[in-house]
């Protein structure tokens, strides 16, 4: 595979090893989650959606992953979706993350989803800069909305609503 070349693909139970190294190194950064370990593959696959899990791949394996989780055990939202999106830390600059969010986006729209939404760190820029070049807005502060390491975070939460479903 050319060392430039990223293809996309459904992510499965095998990809889990390299999957959950880069949770980890999104972990790691302070930045990513409020998440302090990474789960075991049982809890992280009851907690995401069957579908819309997306893995990038270049020549050396998986570089960065994304899923979604329901924010809504309520038949009124089941439509509305939260955006989970990694990357590996030697893969960053070279827009997996910008290509791989629109996968995402692509499948849950064929998944029959009408609104993705992202709480981020303000601090993650990267991560801001992905979402709003995928047309996400941001919505919302939410101010000292959960304790991380004794330290109280905020968090933008950003939405972005289908084109396809004609709600935009």
């Amino acid at each position: 595979m050319n060392q430039d070349r990223i293809i996309f693909r459904p992510m499965t139970p095998d990809d889990w090893m390299r999957v959950s190294a880069i949770y980890r190194q999104g972990i790691e950064t302070g930045n990513a989650t409020f998440q302090r370990e990474v789960p075991s593959w049982d809890e992280w696959d009851r907690g995401h959606i069957r579908t819309c899990r997306i893995v990038a791949e270049n020549a050396s394996g998986v570089a960065g992953w994304a899923a979604l989780s329901a924010v809504s055990g309520r038949c009124v939202y089941a439509g509305v979706a939260e955006v989970s999106i990694y990357v590996a830390s030697e893969s960053t600059g070279q827009k997996i993350g910008c290509r791989l969010l629109a996968e995402l986006i692509a499948e849950s729209e064929k998944e029959g989803y009408w609104m993705l939404q992202a709480g981020i760190f303000p601090e993650n820029i990267p991560s801001v800069r992905i979402h709003e070049a995928n047309g996400f807005r941001k919505v919302g502060y939410r101010e000292k909305i959960g304790k991380m390491n004794g330290v109280w975070r905020d968090t933008l939460l950003f939405e972005r609503r289908s084109v396809s479903v004609g709600i935009a």
